[in-house]
């Protein structure tokens, strides 16, 4: 797995050319497809819009270490095949994401819902 930070202008782009929408994202996921039987394998590319996850942790009272470890769990998630569309989906992501964050020291995003859904 690769993990990439960009800035303002990158992740607008990447998320106009990959999501045909405007504006950047605080995380975009892009899976790697390959053959079962390439080595070692590969999740795929998790790519972080610094700049937009510093403002949402500002504006959600967060620290940027948090909100940073939060976006990339959640976009790891989407890499081992996580959705968020459906609620029963989104139910299971969250539950993943809050055991994850907890594994590593954090506290329940969700805790005091918000901004804070990607």
């Amino acid at each position: 797995m690769s993990l990439r930070t960009v800035d303002i202008e990158e992740g607008a782009a990447l998320n106009a050319a990959y999501r045909g929408k405007d504006g950047p994202t605080n995380v975009l996921s892009f899976p790697f497809e390959a053959s079962e039987h390439t080595l070692p394998p590969l999740l795929g590319d998790v790519v972080v819009c610094v700049p937009v996850i510093e403002r949402e942790a500002r504006e959600q009272g967060k620290t940027m270490e948090a909100h940073f470890a939060h976006m990339v769990v959640h976009g790891v998630l989407h890499l081992l095949g996580y959705a968020h569309e459906l609620e029963e989906d989104a139910v299971a992501m969250e539950g993943a994401e809050r055991r994850a964050l907890a594994a590593l020291g954090f506290t329940d995003p969700y805790a005091e819902r918000g901004d804070d859904a990607p």
